[in-house]
């Protein structure tokens, strides 16, 4: 791949800020790294006659990135609205913390220590970075009647949160909306581990991003796996997956075609299952008897445009000699 690719670029900023990130020292998580948090055993999702998922499994353990990859229509956010509580499964099992649980809604997660953050970030642009932070768990000075808005404490931990993420801000009551998106992440990222989140679910991060931001974030997710907590990171671009995940969940269609060990399966490969190999090979062939039939059919213009000018010229001629 040439070096001038953006791809090709994404790669090595994402890889050597991933190493970066990985040297962080901050508050962690207090279980032995690798500790199963969270396991979707044989999991099945119906609506109707429609198929959502089928006997598709995941876990994820402290201290990884574990991307789950696929295709749009492959099934991802049926997957994570199951593992933050918005959907129950219709077959399998959920397992946190070494029990079986069933969630009746996202509250539930967070009260177990999963957070999703999705791709709106759920933040109000015109508002402040730390009245965003704190948006409906705010701290409150005063008593009774008298509650209101502890400003001064926000700023100060809204502050000191994003500085553990490597993000230094001049001021927290600035607009969020003036934030870049790579940092406007960083800001979500950091309110889920300040309200005790041990896994992080992060629906397409980079989807709307820039090269450069896209690596920026690609930092803040190391740091949190540095910290030692787990990361479930949603993505259909292997190029932003790929330098940052240790395993990879593969959907196609509603079902899994495994989890693979980063060491075990290169990025080819991954984008291989990720179009589904046997439709990838068909468009292939589809793509070349298009191109035949465009040569084909390009060369019955020409030879017809030949033969009308030759027509012309005859005329011509023709008319030359009657004159």
């Amino acid at each position: 791949m040439n070096d001038s690719h953006p791809a090709a670029i994404l790669n090595g900023a994402g890889e050597a800020l991933v190493q970066i990130a990985d040297a962080t020292t901050g508050p962690t998580l207090d279980v032995p790294r690798g500790t199963q948090l969270l396991a979707l055993e044989h999991a099945s999702k119906y609506f109707g006659t429609v198929i959502a998922l089928e006997d598709v499994s995941i876990d994820l353990k402290a201290g990884e990135v574990h991307a789950l990859l696929g295709d749009n229509g492959a099934g991802k956010s049926t997957l994570i609205k199951i593992l933050s509580g918005v959907y129950q499964p219709d077959k399998g099992r959920y397992i946190v913390g070494g029990e079986e649980v069933h969630f009746n809604s996202p509250r539930d997660a967070l009260a177990h220590g999963i957070a999703t953050v999705y791709q709106d970030l759920a933040m109000i642009p015109l508002m402040g970075i730390s009245r965003n932070f704190f948006l409906g768990q705010e701290p409150e000075k005063g008593w009774g009647p008298f509650k209101r808005f502890d400003l001064q404490k926000a700023n100060a931990i809204t502050r000191e949160e994003l500085h553990k993420m490597g993000i230094e801000i001049r001021d927290p009551e600035h607009a969020v909306g003036t934030l870049s998106g790579g940092e406007r992440q960083s800001v979500a990222i950091a309110r889920a581990v300040y309200f005790g989140a041990r896994v992080l679910i992060l629906d397409e991060p980079t989807a709307a991003l820039g090269v450069k931001e896209a690596a920026v974030v690609l930092k803040y997710i190391a740091q949190a796996r540095a910290r030692n907590l787990g990361v479930i990171l949603i993505s259909h671009n292997i190029h932003h997956a790929y330098p940052i995940s240790d395993r990879f969940t593969i959907l196609n269609r509603g079902r899994s075609y495994g989890t693979f060990e980063k060491k075990d399966v290169t990025r080819e490969q991954v984008v291989q299952m990720m179009a589904g190999g046997d439709d990838l090979e068909t468009l292939g062939h589809e793509l070349e008897e298009f191109a035949r039939s465009d040569a084909e059919q390009a060369g019955i213009l020409t030879q017809t445009e030949a033969r009308a000018d030759a027509t012309l010229r005859r005329v011509g001629q023709d008319l030359e000699d009657a004159r």
